[in-house]
């Protein structure tokens, strides 16, 4: 749903949620630039060569908080999930709701035994994205997801929201400059 100039031009965008075809909740008033600025970081991570996490699909962007203590003694009291985002009713001025989206990031570990049936194996390391959404009505829905699956879903979004009047092409083609990522 996008949020308009004193002239009446789209400039923002609110995101309307929808479960089977009725109103679940919006959330996430002005969040447009938000939502770009991650998927410009998800897409960055996604093609960056990282030796930690070498299959491209657990490669997310590290959460600001991350990058703000990085190597301090506060890194290890950061949250055990991170938030990528997290939009709900704030502000005086949002539109009145009840509704959440948050995603956080969640790392897994499964212990792959050896295939000769020796003690030996390997721990298998993945992170994925916890997409949550609730409603007015107290009931949510999850989707856990790889990094890929998170650009595309920022991409559907980001093009809704293009077709709504707010584009956020110049912000997802590109560094930005000069700002620091949230």
């Amino acid at each position: 749903m996008a949020s308009h100039d004193r002239g009446g031009t789209p400039f923002e965008v609110t995101l309307e949620l929808q479960r089977n075809g009725e109103s679940f909740g919006s959330v996430g008033e002005r969040c447009g630039f938000f939502l770009a600025d991650l998927a410009r970081r998800v897409n960055a991570a996604r093609e960056a060569d990282c030796r930690h996490w070498p299959d491209a699909d657990d490669r997310f962007p590290e959460p600001p908080l991350a990058l703000a203590v990085n190597g301090t003694e506060l890194a290890g009291h950061l949250p055990r999930e991170p938030e990528l985002f997290a939009f709900r009713y704030r502000d005086r001025g949002d539109l009145i709701s009840t509704g959440e989206l948050r995603c956080t990031l969640r790392t897994s570990s499964t212990w792959v035994a050896s295939q000769s049936g020796s003690a030996h194996g390997y721990w298998r390391v993945a992170r994925r994205a916890v997409v949550e959404a609730w409603g007015a009505g107290g009931r949510g829905v999850r989707a856990v997801l790889t990094s890929g699956e998170l650009a595309r879903f920022l991409s559907d979004v980001l093009d809704q929201a293009a077709r709504a009047g707010a584009s956020y092409r110049d912000l997802t083609t590109g560094p930005l400059m000069g700002r620091s990522g949230r």
